[in-house]
């Protein structure tokens, strides 16, 4: 789907995430999901929701929402790392999607959290309540959930202010040229490929760093240890294909390749530290390769 909208002087002055709610008769829900996942373009741009628009202004519509039920409790089993009464500290399993959408209406594990923490349905987006950021349904790792409305717009902002750390662990293919490195590319849907990302131009601000920890030359892999600034939707995933060193094991951006069996990418989220949002005090979490990347790394040779 591609479908072009001119802002009329009605609309003038409101946000993005409305306006396209009035002129589709989406809900705002639906159409926030769409911005993250930057499927709405203003003037060829990416935008946050709260973006005020001008007339006469194009929008771009590159796909349509899936109408999704509010989500059910179901007694998905779910690994807490941490508890309190403001946060949840998770560790997801590779194959456990994060929150309802098209094609999998249930069995996320969103549908887990309000089983065990029922509180959560009315904090954040009904459709997904609780998440703060997301994990692509194959990597594993750590994810922080809000467990109250206070907790979740701390937790938002801090996001945005870029002062929560994520550590990701990711096998790629090739041995970059530096040790270590930023990687500051935007990135938005592609053009090619709508239900992809690209690095593009247009795209949201994006930057990843990244550091060596090893490299198997035998296997023609490394080892990398990479780091947010920003949460852009397979933003690792994204960057690495971009200098030529794919996830491997990545079957959307070129990290199928002979040499190294593996079911799924290489990718997890292995540390996450952010200041409590209600004490501020600092809070730090890690958490182990699971075994399936363990048995891929033992399988490689220096």
């Amino acid at each position: 789907m591609s479908e072009s909208l001119s802002v009329p002087s009605a609309l003038a002055g409101e946000r993005v995430d409305r306006a396209v709610a009035l002129l589709t008769g989406w809900s705002r829900a639906e159409v926030q999901v769409l911005i993250d996942d930057a499927a709405v373009l203003v003037e060829g741009k990416t935008v946050i929701k709260s973006r005020r628009l001008l007339e006469g202004e194009i929008v771009e519509l590159l796909a349509e929402p899936e109408p999704v039920g509010l989500p059910e409790p179901q007694p998905i089993p779910i690994v807490v790392v941490s508890e309190d009464a403001d946060v949840i500290v998770v560790d997801k399993p590779a194959g456990l999607i994060v929150h309802p959408g098209a094609g999998h209406p249930d069995g996320t594990l969103v549908n887990g959290l309000l089983d065990r923490f029922p509180e959560i349905a009315d904090v954040g987006d009904p459709a997904r309540p609780g998440i703060v950021h997301r994990l692509d349904a194959n990597t594993s790792g750590l994810l922080a959930v809000a467990r109250t409305p206070v907790a979740y717009e701390a937790l938002v902002a801090a996001l945005a202010a870029r002062t929560v750390d994520r550590g990701y662990v990711a096998l790629v293919w090739g041995v970059p040229d530096s040790g270590s490195g930023m990687i500051d590319a935007p990135i938005g849907r592609s053009v090619r490929r709508p239900t992809r990302m690209a690095v593009r131009e247009g795209g949201r601000q994006a930057r990843t760093r990244y550091t060596v920890e090893r490299t198997f030359t035998e296997s023609g892999v490394s080892l990398l240890r990479c780091s947010l600034e920003t949460g852009r939707t397979h933003q690792i995933r994204v960057h690495l294909a971009a200098i030529h060193h794919p996830v491997v094991g990545d079957p959307a951006y070129g990290g199928i390749r002979s040499g190294v069996e593996i079911a799924r990418p290489f990718l997890h989220a292995a540390t996450l530290a952010f200041a409590h949002p209600v004490t501020g005090e600092p809070r730090q979490f890690a958490s182990p390769l699971p075994p399936d990347l363990v048995r891929v790394l033992e399988q490689l040779s220096d």
